[in-house]
């Protein structure tokens, strides 16, 4: 997804690592439990909304829907150090990014940490160990008061192996050092499903023994070749990807879809002739809910709301959707 940064001059099984886990018990987890406690992962547990927003900068939109869970965006690096930075730019313990969060949980929401993103540089890369990466994730989970954590991996980043394998034995030592840490992974995904360094990653992860609540896919910016129907795509997607989870981690389709979030990029995407209108999020939604997929997400909150002049742009705008609609629609057509 696009990240908050401005510009410089402007194998089997992270799934099933699931399956050995136990239940977390949280409303927007994944599953955490074997097939045995299927109950727990069944779609009767509901599916919650939590958009993405940035850490730094409040929106009017942002209590759309009344998320259960907001994604912080991002936690990166600024240059080459291994120090975590609120988009890169702001301290961790930096006071506005707390007093946001404190206003945004005051009503019982809770905030997952996301790390990386499609720009600046993400802490895998620039970490020289397992030991360092895991305490600057550390510091800014502590600093937001967080037990979710999401990586946000895409890019360069994700066929990078280095940063792929040095990423997975950060994240197992760090959920040994916290009991309850839940982790998802946000990747790419074309309608056909997740490529093939996506499993990878996920591969990678189960090698070290991470244990993944969430695979969260995002389900926008395909290529010129798609320019149809974006809620089509985006149901399509998740079908692949759940015939690939399923097959690939041996479990349950119930399991699988309870492992599975869905982001889409609304209003006018980064692919030119790609719009994700209010009907497509409303048909998401209820394909979320008739499958029991854990949660439903949007890239971003700041974005959910009627550009300022009504014109529908080509490109995407970091303010505004570029669809007619009013303010927060698209927040409480995901919500349900």
């Amino acid at each position: 997804m696009r990240s908050y940064r401005k510009p410089v001059a402007a194998a089997l099984g992270a799934l099933f690592a699931l399956a050995t886990a136990g239940c977390s018990g949280h409303g927007d987890a994944g599953p955490a439990d074997s097939e045995a406690s299927a109950s727990a992962t069944s779609p009767t547990a509901g599916t919650s909304y939590a958009p993405y927003l940035s850490a730094t900068e409040a929106a009017g939109t942002d209590s759309a829907g009344s998320p259960t869970t907001y994604n912080l965006a991002f936690v990166i690096a600024d240059g080459d150090d291994c120090t975590p930075r609120w988009n890169g730019t702001h301290a961790i313990g930096d006071a506005k990014v707390a007093s946001r969060i404190a206003k945004l949980t005051r009503d019982g929401a809770r905030v997952r940490v996301s790390f990386g993103g499609a720009s600046g540089k993400e802490l895998a890369v620039n970490c020289d160990s397992a030991s360092q990466l895991a305490t600057a994730y550390g510091k800014a989970l502590d600093a937001a008061g967080a037990t979710l954590a999401d990586f946000d991996v895409e890019g360069d980043d994700l066929s990078d192996p280095a940063s792929v394998a040095l990423r997975s034995e950060a994240i197992a030592r760090l959920q040994e050092e916290r009991d309850g840490l839940e982790v998802s992974f946000t990747l790419p995904v074309m309608p056909s499903g997740l490529d093939e360094d996506g499993l990878t990653l996920l591969a990678s992860a189960n090698d070290h023994g991470v244990q993944v609540s969430t695979v969260n896919l995002m389900t926008m910016n395909y290529g010129s070749s798609y320019d149809g129907d974006m809620g089509g795509y985006a149901l399509a997607a998740a079908e692949a990807a759940h015939t690939q989870l399923k097959k690939t981690f041996a479990t349950s389709d119930a399991t699988a879809w309870r492992g599975m979030a869905l982001t889409s990029m609304i209003g006018v995407n980064d692919v030119t002739d790609e719009t994700f209108t209010l009907a497509d999020a409303a048909e998401v939604r209820a394909f979320a809910e008739e499958k029991g997929i854990a949660w439903v997400s949007m890239w971003s909150t700041a974005r959910d709301r009627q550009c300022a002049d009504g014109s529908e742009p080509a490109k995407a705008a970091t303010d505004c959707s570029g669809v007619a609609q009013g303010a927060g629609a698209f927040g409480e057509a995901f919500a349900g």
